[in-house]
């Protein structure tokens, strides 16, 4: 196997690589690196990698199917098998389970954090993991200076780590969008899943938190204390927080709410009052929203804003003050090409479509899913009687409700497989 300039290949450093076949095209990206370990100073044997392929499918691929590695992909041979990866009894993904693992270093016993492991190729062309980078764990050397030491020089691997920190796996996936970072959580066990969610802030906790499957953000959630989980939940869009409370025993809701600063708390609660399949408990209560005499200049500004998702971007919702929901009078939607196409001085009044008749919170999953199709629409606007919006429904809120309840987490078919 050719790797570049060096038969030394630091394994964190693969995390997300792009995999290409003989012909420069994608196989997929790699998630992990599956070893042996072995008794006593013996180097684990490296046995192939773990590859996410679409639609998010992890394979095995021995590592004799590797050709080369550069800065840049991971290229390799031969024939994918499409079964699902599962790992065998003995086996160690090295990213998600030796990263971050507190170990001992032989010599003087020191207490060490493990931030990479480099495998190499022996002349019977077998690679094994014989370096191992290590930093201080407190009280060795300088704290957080990085050291590369022999495998042998280290013990402790063998040993589960009761209080296993994420940062350095954490460091691997760092530009995993929160849906991917989301399923590499859900492969990982409930310890595993807990030590990394401890390790993400706030916001990106709340991010992938709202990508898992609904028995994976309970049990997080469990594991965090009551002020962090009140603190996550603020950081979640309203309606997703309110369908992860709603999943709780009601005595246990009401503590977390109670947590929460009252002006982020009032709009989960509204939101839990309705009943799930409606309208009212699938909107969101934060849609784009702007008062008549607002300009299109105004209505581009709020709609860039990246926090914004783009179902919720593709129009503004034109209200009588007050403009938080539930609003004054509601006027009716500025869809966002014609905003585009008026001069920015223009009132989002002038251009506001009025022709479509918003929905009440009481509406049915069939029912809104009609509404988006004959209207060719992405959010739809949900009013109570006196025409006071309350929210709004977006498409990808639909489709969680169309598809099967554990979609995030069902292994997708052999033949999406084989379509990938």
């Amino acid at each position: 196997m050719a790797t570049g300039t060096t038969t030394r290949v630091f394994l964190a450093r693969l995390a997300g690589m792009t995999v290409l076949d003989p012909n420069g095209e994608q196989v997929g990206r790699i998630r992990d690196v599956v070893v042996m370990l072995r008794g006593g100073p013996q180097p684990p044997r490296v046995l192939g990698i773990a590859v996410e392929v679409q639609p998010r499918r992890r394979v095995f691929m021995p590592i004799g199917q590797v050709t080369r590695i550069d800065a840049e992909a991971v290229f390799v041979r031969g024939r994918i098998n499409v079964r699902r990866f599962e790992r065998r009894a003995g086996e160690t993904l090295v990213i998600t389970e030796l990263l971050d693992r507190r170990v001992h270093m032989v010599e003087d016993g020191a207490e060490v954090v493990v931030a990479d492991v480099a495998m190499e190729q022996s002349r019977t062309r077998d690679w094994f993991v014989t370096r191992v980078a290590v930093r201080a764990a407190g009280g060795f050397r300088r704290r957080g200076q990085l050291h590369t030491v022999d495998w042998d020089a280290v013990t402790g691997f063998a040993q589960e780590d009761e209080a296993q920190g994420a940062a350095n796996l954490l460091a691997a996936f760092d530009q995993l969008r929160p849906a991917d970072l989301a399923h590499v959580m859900h492969e990982l066990s409930e310890k595993r899943r807990a030590e990394v969610a401890a390790a993400l802030d706030d916001e990106r906790l709340a991010d992938v938190l709202e990508e898992l499957p609904e028995d994976d953000q309970v049990e997080i959630l469990a594991h965090l204390e009551g002020e962090r989980a009140a603190d996550v939940l603020e950081a979640m869009a309203p309606d997703d927080a309110a369908d992860l409370l709603g999943e709780l025993p009601i005595d246990e809701q009401e503590r977390l709410l109670a947590l929460m600063e009252p002006d982020e708390a009032d709009p989960v609660r509204r939101l839990l009052i309705y009943e799930e399949g409606t309208a009212g408990g699938m909107m969101t209560s934060e849609p784009v929203i702007l008062p008549p005499d607002a300009t299109v200049a105004e209505a581009l500004a709020r709609v860039r804003d990246p926090e914004i998702t783009p179902a919720l971007a593709a129009q503004v919702f034109v209200c009588r003050p007050p403009t938080e929901t539930p609003t004054g009078k509601y006027l009716g939607l500025a869809h966002i090409q014609r905003l585009l196409r008026e001069p920015p001085s223009t009132l989002v009044s002038g251009v506001v479509d009025t022709d479509i008749a918003p929905l009440g919170p009481d509406v049915l999953l069939p029912e809104l899913t009609s509404y988006l199709a004959t209207y060719n629409l992405v959010a739809v606007p949900i009013v109570d009687d006196a025409d006071h919006l309350l929210g709004a429904v977006t498409v990808d809120d639909v489709l969680d409700h169309l598809l099967p309840a554990n979609w995030r987490e069902r292994p997708p078919s052999e033949a999406q497989a084989h379509g990938a």
